[in-house]
This record gives structure tokens, sequence and C-alpha cells, in this order.
């Protein structure tokens, strides 16, 4: 008797390009995302698009370690011209302008890869050129709060059409958001920032929906708000709350911050960082020095003068004094380099973090439920600040960082000292890092999320089963 061809269907591994932007603000979120979609039970292909050459030793850091621990994850170079630097322009934002104009480029370059790709999950930056022509989906990834990301959607309407100086931006759906809380730039269409930031927030129609690495009990009313299309109806697709997004950390047992931190006792050391892009006056550095060195409290302070890591070239006894070096060195640990910030955040001796609210830095301290001191700077940390102090993880003291004023040292002193001492926010902290744990956990509200994105990506094909 002849076999017979017997047809079967079965699913296949969608293969997704995970595609960041410059800057670990932008990088960290997207490489775990890639991380994560490439693990169970997402189980997908996964090609990493790295935009080269980098900026920051930094970001090069960052990526082999990914790669070293990720093997399995294939990575794909994309060259980018690299902008002459500009006075009084901020290089990154150099680097997102040529990011963001190169984006057509890129996503011809994604329909190429064989085995194809089902999707993008594309920095905001390449939104412009990600589109329904490119023969797959796309999903951008929004690497702020989802409170701050409709105002960047509201952006090409905010320069035509401005709020009275000084009033606030109404966007229906939402709570208003404060004159100070709106980057300058974007009230000027000529500004660079402001310029990317209109032509990619006018296609994000086009985007299949917008990953968010937020969950929903820490940014509850504008997740609903933007989902029940309250908020820029029509101008928004579906928003997916899939965080927090945190990478899996090799520790480094030589490290002598973590073996410093193993014999302090439990919630008795502060942690303080103002992120891989900020850079404080020297004089607010040592303010802030004098305050933590009063509080009577261990920390970990990281300390930049640069924004561009390559550039760092003073020393710490240069910046504070001999003096104030040698009493900060016996009460705590500051160094000028990329530390292992999760790692830091997850020890039972970091009982607080002093934090200039980069988005990153805030879904961290939100898993491990670390309370904070919101010390925002600019751009879109004073937004990520409100949402800190509504969530109960923190306090913000609003004349902070506010048109260049430097913060002395009593009042860090004291607002060092009440949230170290505070039963009542550590408790609410604590709330918000095991709502975080239950939203990434089987079955929660992240999960759930990016879970419905990939089952919908599955495509089902027939294939031929011989069988005797």
């Amino acid at each position: 008797m002849e076999d017979q061809p017997h047809m079967m269907s079965t699913a296949v591994k969608p293969h997704v390009a995970v595609c960041p932007s410059a800057g670990m603000g932008h990088l960290t979120p997207s490489l775990t995302l890639a991380s994560t979609l490439s693990s169970a039970p997402y189980d997908c292909t996964v090609t990493v698009v790295i935009v080269v050459p980098l900026i920051t030793a930094a970001e090069s850091d960052e990526i082999s370690s990914f790669f070293t621990s990720n093997p399995h994850i294939l990575r794909l170079d994309f060259h980018v011209d690299l902008a002459s630097p500009t006075a009084n322009v901020d290089p990154f934002f150099l680097r997102y302008d040529s990011i963001s104009q190169s984006a057509d480029d890129l996503a011809h370059r994604l329909s190429t890869l064989r085995p194809p790709i089902s999707a993008a999950f594309s920095d905001f930056l390449l939104t412009r050129g990600f589109n329904d022509t490119n023969g797959f989906k796309n999903y951008t990834i929004i690497t702020t709060s989802a409170r701050f990301f409709p105002l960047m959607a509201y952006v090409p309407h905010l320069v035509k059409s401005p709020p009275p100086p000084g009033h606030p931006a109404e966007i229906p759906g939402l709570d208003p958001y404060p004159a100070e809380n709106i980057p300058p730039p974007f009230f000027n269409p000529k500004n660079m920032f402001t310029s990317f930031t209109i032509s990619n927030a006018q296609n994000l129609h086009l985007s299949k929906g917008i990953v968010v690495n937020t969950f929903d009990s820490f940014e509850p009313e504008t997740l609903l708000a933007i989902n029940s299309g309250r908020t820029l109806p029509g101008l928004l697709p579906p928003i997916f709350p899939v965080g927090p997004l945190l990478r899996v950390e090799v520790g480094n047992k030589n490290d002598p911050l973590m073996s410093w931190l193993d014999e302090q006792p439990e919630n008795s050391v502060i942690y303080v960082s103002f992120g891989n892009r900020t850079a404080i006056s020297r004089d607010q550095i040592r303010e802030l020095g004098i305050g933590l060195e009063r509080s009577g409290y261990g920390f970990i302070w990281v300390v930049k003068t640069s924004k561009i890591d390559k550039e760092e070239k003073a020393d710490l006894e240069d910046i504070l004094g001999k003096e104030l070096n040698e009493k900060l060195c016996k009460k705590g640990k500051v160094v000028m380099r990329w530390v292992s910030q999760m790692e830091i955040l997850e020890h039972k001796a970091v009982g607080g973090f002093v934090s200039h609210c980069g988005w990153n830095s805030v879904t961290e301290a939100a898993r491990y439920g670390v309370p904070v001191v919101a010390w925002p700077q600019h751009g879109d940390q004073r937004e990520n600040a409100g949402v800190v102090e509504k969530a109960g993880l923190g306090i913000w003291e609003r004349g902070w960082g506010a048109g260049g004023k430097v913060v002395l040292a009593p009042e860090i002193e004291e607002k060092v000292k009440f949230v170290m001492g505070n039963g009542k926010l550590r408790k609410s902290a604590t709330w918000v890092g095991e709502e975080a744990v239950k939203a990434c956990g089987v079955g929660g509200s992240s999960m759930s999320a990016l879970m419905s994105i990939i089952e919908e990506l599955k495509e089902v094909k027939t294939v031929s089963e011989i069988e005797s």
C-alpha cells in the first residue's frame, strides 16, 4: 500500500528583532526585553540590533556582558554616522537624531533577514521608519513612564498650540502637566530634540502597540486612560505594560562595594546615583557630600561630573577637597565608575535611594521596594518623580533641581534621615516591590501583556509528515 502524506499544523517560533537606541537609559531595558523574549515562556528567536559606533564605555561594557550571557541571541550591527560634536548641544541628542534619520534604512535591512522576522520591538526614535510597508509588525518601546509618554505623543500639537506661559498642558483623560514639568525644548519646533520627537510621534499610530517598562498597579490611572481611548484617541495604539524589566546580573564577587555592603546592618545604607547621563556641579557635589556625612548613615555614592564617561578626568579629592573626602571614606563608599545598580538595590543593607528618577532607576527601586528621595534634574524626571510620590515609593521635594539651585547640606541631611527612618514609607515601598514581583510572575499583568503579543505573532504553517 502506498504511503499517504499526512498534513499537520505546527506553531512556528517567532523571530523578533529588538532595536535599542543610544545611552544606557534606552539600551538597558531593550536588552532586558530581548533576554526576556528569548526565554520561557516566550521562546522567541531574537536578533538584537546594535547601533555603532557607541558613545560611552558603559554601553560597550553592557553590550559585551549581554552577549556573553546570552550566546543564543543573534547580533546585528547597524552603522550610522557619528555626528561631529556641536557646542551647547547634548551629544546624546546628536546621536538620537542620527539614529532617527537612519530608521528607514534599518527597517529595510530588517526586512531582508532570514528567517524573516515576525515583528520588531524598536525604540521610539525609530518609529518614523518602521511602518506598514516593512512587511513586519512593529511594537514601539517607550523607555520612560506611562505618565510622561502621552506628553511626548502630544508634542506635535503642543508646538502648534502651546498653553499660555506658566500654564499646564491639558491632555484629555489625564491630570494636567504642570508647566515646570514640561521640558522647555518641547515648545520649540526648531530644537533638535523636539524635531525628532515630532517626526516619531506623528507615526505612533502605525505601531501595533506601545511596550512600556511599567506595571498596572504602579501607574493605573494613566494606563487605563490610554487603553480606554480617553487619551489621544486615534493617535495611539494599545499600550502594553510589561515591566519592571530587570536584567539578570552576575555579581562580581571581587567588587569591594558588595563586600563592604555585606558587612553593613540591614537598611543602614543609602545609595546615591544620578544615572549615566547626569553631571552635577562641583558646588552641589560638595553640599551633597557634607549632607551625607552628617546624616550618620552609611552610603554608596556614584559621583559624575561629565555626561560622557570617557571624558571623566577629575578625581575625588580634587572635587571634594581632602578633608571632606577623608571624612566620607570613613563612613561610606564614593566611586566614579559604572556600578551594578540592581545588585546594590537588591542588597538587604540598602534602605534608601537618592535618585534623579531616570525611569530605569525608578523601576529598579520599585522592583526591590527601596524608598526613594526623588531629585529630578531634567527631561521626564519631574513627571517620573510624581509617579514615585503617588505610588508611595518615595518623597519628592519639588524645589530640588529647579533652576540650577544648589541644594544645601542641611536639607539633604534632613531628607536622608527622614527616608531612612520612616517606617510608614518603608512599608509602602515594600508593598510596591511586592506588586512588581506579582506583575512579572506567572499570571501577573505584565507577563500576560507580553504573552498576548507573542501569541499573536505565532504563525501556524502546514507541514507534511510521511507516515508508513
